[in-house]
């Protein structure tokens, strides 16, 4: 399996740009995965009114959760039971639940604005395996399918039960795409090596800043300065770095804390050069380092 090349009009990682550097989705910090055979509408909120993880789904999206249809690369199974998740990926509060209901009833029990909050929803005992979500969602985007779907496949035939497909997790044009939970990390523009060794490096508590789009939740600029400093220091550890403060508009400011190491890192927000086509429809943003510095010490750059 080659490497994917986003949605077909985009130019890839070779642009020199970076050009699926931080573009993480700003928005999800809390997650609910409901597993659904499918067909899966265009928007997951289209949903039969009167499905139970239809009215689940739209719940979530009430109460600040992003909510992800979730089923097994291959045979899928169209009865209960229904595999729930759980997950709240925001700074060092990372955490995920799971069980499976007898019933998609059951959905409507779980308290939403405590997950939206940072807390249990009542769900079920807590989650060790990370759970990787590789996007399908074809009516969304056909190149999702066409990208995502070998990929799921692959990695299912390397870890097994951890991976799953999924609709919709924001940037088309970086398909394939692929979501490492509980910790929210993004990755784009992969073929199997690349999403293999993304993979290992995640179950070894590590980043491969090589195709990482990065953390969900966490605003560009800052999802920028923690790469720029990784890129830089090579501290690779998913919990080694922290981005303190972010001041700014277009052009920022942040403090990132590597290991015990403190960097100061002004980066500012530019268009990509050479952006893909108008189908992709979405944010050309990227960001470019101005200086990086270890605080009280002489500028790195």
């Amino acid at each position: 399996m080659t490497r994917g090349n986003g949605c077909g009009h985009c130019p890839g990682s070779h642009t020199g740009e970076r050009p699926c550097l931080a573009s993480a989705t700003v928005k999800a910090r809390a997650w609910l995965l409901i597993e659904h055979p499918g067909p899966w509408p265009e928007n997951v909120t289209d949903l039969p009114g009167g499905d139970p993880v239809g009215e689940a789904v739209r719940a979530a999206k009430k109460a600040g959760v992003r909510p992800q249809l979730i089923r097994r690369p291959g045979r899928r199974r169209a009865t209960p039971p229904v595999q729930v998740y759980a997950a709240f990926s925001r700074g060092a509060e990372v955490w995920m639940e799971g069980r499976e209901l007898a019933d998609p009833a059951e959905l409507a029990e779980l308290d939403l604005a405590a997950l939206a909050a940072g807390r249990s929803p009542g769900l079920g005992p807590r989650v060790t395996e990370p759970v990787l979500l590789a996007c399908t969602h074809g009516r969304h985007n056909a190149c999702c399918a066409r990208t995502g779907a070998p990929l799921a496949r692959a990695l299912a035939g390397r870890f097994d039960r951890r991976v799953w497909e999924t609709t919709h997790v924001g940037g088309d044009r970086f398909a394939a795409n692929l979501v490492c939970l509980p910790h929210g990390l993004y990755y784009g523009d992969l073929g199997e090596t690349e999403a293999v060794a993304a993979v290992d490096a995640y179950l070894r508590g590590e980043v491969v800043l090589d195709r990482l789009r990065g953390r969900a939740g966490t605003p560009e600029p800052a999802q920028a300065a923690e790469h720029f400093v990784r890129a830089r220091t090579g501290v690779l550890g998913v919990d080694e770095v922290t981005v303190e403060s972010l001041t700014g508009t277009s052009r920022y400011e942040a403090v990132v804390t590597a290991r015990e190491s403190r960097y100061r890192v002004t980066l500012e927000a530019v268009q990509q050069s050479d952006p893909c086509g108008p189908d992709c429809g979405e944010n050309l943003r990227t960001y470019v380092v101005r200086e990086l510095t270890l605080l009280n010490e002489a500028a790195l750059v």
